[in-house]
């Protein structure tokens, strides 16, 4: 059973979302401080932490920070006033989703649910379990990247935003394209959350050039195949 960790200052909000997840397989932990959650996230082997923006000793947006030091977990942040600029900070520190406060919990089953069916996502008959281009590999069965021979560490969104491109090289995928394949229970995340994911991506493939923008119509990627041995 996918075992989830809440690290939210809500004493109250934890038990019964805990009894709600169960009701869909999920097994929920809760921390009530930010210092209490890290120590529980290396701890155990957490499959995803859900974040809350309004924490003492250290807000969401710096928890988020210190967890992608350590850990590609998926992490899906809670923001009190649905603050757009609150989602976009934490798309760009590395968080897989947002949900604004009050939420109702089966929406939080949803994405939850979302979001761990891209980490499981298997490789079926057109789908090749690995892509070999000139100093790229992506190893879609084991969600390994590297780049130049060396490991890259990814999100989830961002692997799955690289697996997108790589399946046809050349081929370019509108801002709407992104948004469907990826988030596509995300009606009002707009373009700008994938400009910030392309970002991050592009940051952490330097010093490759490999994801173009064609104005006006989306991004492709653009790296030749490897060499036949």
């Amino acid at each position: 059973m996918p075992r989830i960790l809440l690290i939210d200052d809500d004493e109250h909000l934890a038990a019964p979302l805990a009894t709600y997840l169960a009701r869909f397989g999920l097994v929920l932990d809760s921390a009530l401080r930010p210092g209490q959650g890290l120590a529980m996230l290396r701890a155990t082997a957490y499959d995803a932490a859900i974040l809350d923006v309004m924490l003492p000793e250290m807000d969401g947006f710096a928890l988020c920070r210190e967890i992608r030091k350590e850990s590609d977990i998926p992490v899906v942040m809670l923001t009190a006033r649905g603050d757009v600029m609150d989602r976009v900070v934490g798309l760009e520190l590395g968080a897989d989703d947002y949900l604004p406060k009050p939420f109702e919990p089966r929406e939080l089953v949803a994405r939850l649910q979302t979001i761990l069916r891209r980490q499981r996502v298997a490789p079926g008959p057109a789908r090749q379990p690995r892509r070999v281009f000139q100093d790229l590999v992506i190893d879609l069965e084991a969600r390994e990247v590297l780049r130049q021979g060396q490991p890259v560490d990814l999100t989830g969104t961002e692997f799955e935003l690289l697996a997108l491109l790589a399946a046809e090289p050349g081929k370019v995928f509108s801002r709407d394209d992104i948004l469907n394949r990826l988030r596509g229970h995300e009606a009002d995340l707009y373009t700008r959350a994938v400009d910030i994911v392309v970002s991050r991506l592009r940051k952490k493939l330097e010093p490759l050039d490999c994801i173009k923008t064609l104005r006006n119509a989306g991004y492709t990627l653009a790296v030749g195949k490897a060499a036949a041995p």
